[in-house]
């Protein structure tokens, strides 16, 4: 990791704003593995509040209880 830290500083300005680019672009991508699994969530958490498993809560009534908080 120093190797790598001592060659991004001897790197020109614009080629780190490049790299730091390149490296968010990269990171910025869909984990399709990871919407599968917060598809399934998504559904599960619906099925649960339409079977009335679940309490549902008006945007008012939490924004009161966590300016209170």
């Amino acid at each position: 990791m120093n190797k790598l830290a001592a060659g991004i500083s001897a790197l020109p300005d614009v080629e780190k704003w490049r790299l730091v680019d390149h490296i968010l672009t990269d990171l910025d991508q869909p984990d399709p593995k990871i919407d599968r699994v917060w598809a399934k969530e998504a559904r599960k958490r619906w099925a649960a509040y339409k079977a009335g498993k679940v309490p549902a809560f008006s945007y008012e009534a939490v924004m009161a209880k966590h300016r209170r908080a």
